[in-house]
């Protein structure tokens, strides 16, 4: 059977992902019985919530007489590592463009790869039934991001499909009553498009794994293309390590891709997408070889990590109500499963029961606490800080490229904000009562940005950000939250009386009857020093009767604490304590005299 070999890029939300399960559609893998209404490419319970890819998918189709092997790559740049490495993947890419927002940061940076590899690309513009669609200038805006990127006259002779994943239809011609159900059109120009893999089943075997996986029963599992020759279960093959030592080991599962499932088989050749398993401690970039012919093929690059925090063990008076997982050894071993298929992470102990995790952003290390919290972990986490490095004796930090849609209105106070947080603004469009800024900005500029811009906006404001390069570090202080906070000063249950009456003093956190502990923080101060305040207190009860006895306590509905927003809020000398219920932010000196002292003292 012919191949085909493709990854889908494209930016968060573009429908990448729905145009995959259109496509498996079209291509008749189901049975005409099956219920395809729950299946998606997006099988991580996080992934179906958020609407994200956060993990690169594998899935083939057969049709007429080809095997098409398609890559589902994530979308957000905290990912791009894999999108990097997929590119070896495959010989051609779905660049999937919606047909309003145009090409968008990570667009940039995906199709960057892309060229990069002498990939043969197909530009797929999707949701052109949209009212607010803008179909022809964006076809412009893709070709002049084409040119801007180096393509060469090959690249730029792409083909353009016009669609609407979420109605099932498509068309090669941009007018949107030509749409017609189906993506047979979409299907026969990756036939003809997109070249076969090359490589030859009769050469000397080569495999390099791009993605990991990893089984409780079998370890790790290596995901990649076979290169050149043949593999087969049971074969004893060598491993060309990173180091360039030799490590044998015997083939003990080969695994292939029909729709969404993943199928045992028995060999498989040049050309073909294809997990193993068989060495426990397979990495990424390695070369799978037959023995006695080590033709090691070149190292992939894999994306430094640029953000660390601390994980450490629950240590607030609250440990072990709600989690079942709360010991230091228990969070180790997490920590060091996550490893093996995540090659972007790094952990190393820190003092005592804690660990230093580095990722690459806010995104990727939130995403391993709140699958760790729906575990049933307990934990305690800092804020996070930005890697800075060491070269020719100067210190480094990273900068990202930053994209913002505003509305017209909210535009003076994004720009002021930005300034004070070392960001550089490099150009600014207006389209239609939108303003679209460019900056390139200080990676620590962007911590705790988040929840200023989606107040200064009103929640309209649309933000992305790509990691760009390493520049000298800047001598300036950004990142720390301006305002204060309100902090319980005792241990009990809340009160609505309590809350009432500190409700002038700021914005609370937590409701009437919320569990509280001291040095817990229970909402926002509107000056900019910390208060300590009782919120357990009770009204005192007498026989006399007042006049307003017979008055209800009406509260303001509290701000809502989710987990990327405290990772965004809390300052240096606060952290975020993740159980499987409840988020909750606190001080690290609980105690409000030893905190007092503290503060004192670092403030003479």
């Amino acid at each position: 059977m012919k191949k085909r070999n493709i990854a889908i890029i494209a930016h968060v939300d573009h429908g990448k992902t729905t145009l995959v399960d259109e496509i498996l559609k079209t291509s008749g893998t189901f049975r005409e019985n099956e219920d395809v209404s729950d299946l998606s490419m997006d099988s991580n319970q996080l992934e179906k919530e958020r609407g994200i890819t956060i993990l690169a998918k594998t899935t083939a189709i057969n049709y007429k007489d080809y095997r098409i092997n398609i890559m589902d790559t994530p979308g957000h740049a905290d990912f791009g590592g894999e999108v990097e490495r997929i590119m070896n993947m495959v010989d051609g890419v779905l660049l999937v463009v919606d047909a309003y927002e145009g090409t968008m940061p990570q667009t940039r940076f995906v199709l960057k790869k892309a060229l990069a590899a002498k990939v043969k690309p197909i530009v797929v513009i999707n949701k052109v039934d949209k009212p607010s669609a803008r179909v022809n200038q964006v076809v412009d805006e893709v070709l002049d991001l084409f040119i801007e990127l180096g393509a060469d006259d090959d690249q730029l002779e792409f083909k353009v499909v016009y669609a609407s994943a979420l109605n099932g239809t498509s068309s090669l011609d941009s007018k949107l009553e030509t749409q017609t159900p189906g993506f047979t059109e979409l299907l026969d120009l990756i036939i003809d498009e997109i070249p076969e893999p090359s490589g030859s089943s009769s050469e000397h075997l080569q495999f390099q794994p791009a993605l990991l996986d990893y089984n409780e029963f079998v370890g790790r599992i290596g995901i990649g293309r076979i290169q050149n020759g043949t593999i087969k279960v049971g074969q004893t093959v060598n491993c060309i390590r990173l180091d360039k030592t030799t490590k044998s080991f015997r083939i003990q599962k080969l695994f292939g891709y029909l729709g969404y499932k993943r199928i045992e088989i028995e060999s498989a050749e040049a050309g073909d997408i294809i997990a193993i398993a068989g060495l426990s401690d397979i990495s990424v970039g390695e070369t799978i070889c037959a023995q006695g012919e080590n033709y090691p093929l070149p190292i992939l690059h894999i994306d430094e990590p640029t953000l660390q925090m601390t994980f450490g063990t629950n240590t607030s008076p609250f440990v072990g109500k709600e989690g079942k997982f709360l010991t230091a050894r228990q969070i180790e071993d997490r920590l060091n499963k996550e490893l093996q298929r995540d090659v972007s992470l790094r952990v190393e102990p820190s003092d005592g029961e804690s660990w230093l995790v580095s990722g690459r952003g806010e995104l990727h290390l939130s995403i391993l606490i709140e699958n760790m919290r729906r575990e049933g972990f307990e934990l305690e986490v800092s804020k996070p800080k930005v890697i800075i490095k060491e070269e020719n004796g100067m210190k480094m930090e990273p900068y990202e490229d930053l994209q913002i849609e505003v509305p017209e209105e909210s535009v003076g106070s994004v720009i002021e904000q930005l300034g004070t947080r070392g960001a550089i603004m490099e150009s600014m469009t207006n389209f239609e009562n939108q303003v679209r800024l460019n900056y390139t900005v200080p990676s620590r500029g962007l911590i705790g940005f988040m929840t200023d811009f989606m107040t200064m906006t009103k929640g309209y404001g649309i933000i992305n950000h790509t990691f760009k390069e390493y520049r000298p570090y800047e001598n300036i202080t950004v990142g720390e939250r301006k305002l204060g906070v309100l902090v319980s000063n005792d241990t009990g249950k809340s009160t609505a009386y309590s809350l009432g009456q500190l409700e002038d003093r700021g914005i609370m956190f937590i409701e009437p009857s919320t569990d509280v502990y001291e040095g817990m923080i229970i909402g926002e101060c509107n000056r900019e020093n910390d208060l300590a305040v009782n919120v357990v207190k009770g009204k005192q009860l007498t026989n006399m009767r007042a006049a307003s006895a017979d008055k209800t306590v009406v509260l303001k509905r509290p701000r809502p604490i989710t987990l990327e927003y405290a990772l965004d809020y809390i300052n240096g000398d606060e952290l975020v304590e993740v159980t499987p219920q409840s988020i909750r932010i606190r001080k690290r000196i609980l105690n409000t005299d030893q905190r007092k002292k503290f503060d004192a003292r670092k403030n003479q």
